[in-house]
């Protein structure tokens, strides 16, 4: 029985994000609400990413809102409440990524908050629902267990370096989009939140799956802050309010590797004045060396399924030892 209802939640919200997604896709065109090339992206990318509609991550959140109700009939023991406290996050995420997108529309440029200012508002929305939806016992790793404060600051930490993960990793066609769909596919196998969080998993699947369909090389649409924040954030929301918050780390194995070659990148530049990638993130290092962009996105999906398996692998191996 739970088959046919994960499996219904998947079509479902599958093609309610192609139908919604499609139109609003018109509806960017008409207001012009395009990708403005990167100042710091490859020199190529005017040609083949400007003119492309962006923001089509606002889709995600109708998408997953409607789905909520279905759920609600399909698990007895859901609740509006229970929803609020997995939906509320990736909601609050998505509208910091939104303005930021909006302030990019508004300017015409690919600039929109300041770095400052958009760590202050993702640490604003992350803060608050930490502290609301984290329960004792505040177990990190079985045997260790910290306070409540720490706790909360490691998932603010966590909520706003994730968000933040998954928007460079936005930077192809169905990258980001892809490497989600893979980490909610395998959350699946390994997370036991009981039926309501395998149907919340399977809209996750559906958006993902639906977004694809647009976003394939050459995309569509781009998913834009809007949509890479809110993807950060129901993953999180997944792993926290399932009790196992240190599934993000093997989770999010790929989008850490793309934020990671941000951060070696810069640290490199200022501190040595010399760089270690031709370009950061790392997506761009492997176009410049001359990779396709469907060979790039596509073993990046490859790395990012070994890097899952590689990490939930050793997380279980010290687990065990701990018992």
């Amino acid at each position: 029985m739970m088959f046919i209802d994960f499996t219904a939640i998947l079509f479902f919200t599958f093609a309610l994000e192609i139908f919604l997604q499609r139109s609003w896709i018109s509806v960017m065109h008409s207001l012009k609400i395009e990708q403005v090339t990167k100042l710091y992206g490859p020199s190529w990318h005017e040609k083949t990413k400007m003119g492309t509609p962006t923001m089509g991550g606002i889709v995600f959140i109708p998408v997953l809102l409607l789905a909520i109700p279905l759920i609600i009939m399909m698990d007895g023991d859901f609740s509006l409440s229970g929803a609020a406290r997995i939906v509320s996050y990736p909601v609050l995420a998505a509208a910091v990524g939104f303005v930021d997108d909006w302030l990019k529309y508004s300017r015409r440029s690919s600039d929109g908050f300041k770095s400052l200012q958009k760590l202050a508002l993702q640490v604003a929305v992350t803060l608050p629902w930490a502290l609301w939806v984290s329960e004792p016992p505040f177990v990190i790793f079985p045997g260790f267990e910290v306070s409540r404060l720490f706790y909360v600051a490691l998932v603010t930490f966590v909520g706003v370096g994730l968000q933040n993960a998954v928007n460079v990793t936005d930077g192809l066609d169905g990258l980001a989009a892809g490497c989600a769909l893979i980490s909610f596919m395998f959350a699946l196998s390994f997370i036991d939140g009981g039926p309501t969080m395998m149907l919340i998993i399977a809209a996750a699947c559906g958006i993902c799956l639906g977004f694809l369909w647009h976003n394939a090389n050459p995309a569509s649409v781009f998913m834009g802050d809007v949509g890479a924040h809110f993807l950060a954030g129901l993953l999180l929301s997944v792993c926290l309010n399932s009790g196992v918050l240190i599934f993000v780390i093997p989770l999010g194995f790929f989008f850490g590797v793309e934020i990671l070659s941000v951060t070696i990148q810069i640290i490199a530049i200022r501190c040595f004045h010399r760089k270690v990638f031709k370009m950061s993130p790392i997506h761009h290092h492997f176009e410049m060396s001359g990779w396709k962009e469907t060979q790039i996105v596509t073993r990046f999906w490859v790395m990012h399924i070994i890097g899952i398996c590689l990490l939930m692998s050793l997380l279980f191996y010290f687990a065990l030892r701990n018992f």
